[in-house]
């Protein structure tokens, strides 16, 4: 008998699955990290003074999440004044802030977005997926472009074109005429 039976018990779980309740699939990275990021945002939500509920958040609780979030971030953001803003890869240190990364701010947004939804959240009042959100991803990411000095391009997404096609190629499904 396992010493663990008890505890076990009493907190309503199983050390083994069984044919009738198999054990969930683990979940993958992205559906963890959504779910910490999710319960994060609600934790930050409950925080407030007076505490936000859920169905009363807005884009600007949004944002202000996103700034709050700066205090941890570890990307170097050169101030205007700085002698090494706009030098991709400054001689020395400086006392310019540390900030969130663009692009994590922008994943982290894409899975707020998502679980904003899969939580009963509805499309059109998604606050995560506003115009002034957008807005202040594309500030962040200009000037922490232009802080460093290297200007950021957008990738062009390959297009498939005929003439790139093989024609009576064996692995196409579309019939060649």
């Amino acid at each position: 008998m396992s010493s663990n039976k008890g505890k076990d018990v009493a907190e309503g779980s199983s050390s083994r699955s069984t044919a009738d309740h198999p054990a969930p699939p683990p979940l993958s990275r992205y559906e963890s990290q959504k779910r910490r990021d999710w319960n994060t945002f609600g934790q930050y939500l409950r925080n407030q003074r007076p505490p936000v509920a859920l169905s009363q958040c807005n884009s600007n609780h949004v944002l202000d999440f996103l700034r709050y979030l700066d205090q941890f971030g570890k990307t170097k953001v050169h101030l205007q004044g700085c002698v090494f803003f706009g030098q991709p890869e400054p001689p020395g240190p400086c006392s310019c802030p540390l900030k969130q990364a663009w692009g994590s701010l922008d994943a982290l947004i894409g899975r707020l977005r998502a679980a904003y939804e899969e939580n009963g959240g509805l499309p059109e009042t998604n606050p995560f997926a506003s115009g002034g959100i957008r807005l202040y991803l594309r500030e962040v990411r200009d000037s922490q472009a232009k802080a460093r000095g290297i200007p950021y391009k957008k990738k062009k997404k390959k297009r498939v074109t005929t003439t790139t096609m093989k024609p009576n190629d064996e692995t196409s499904n579309f019939p060649m005429q």
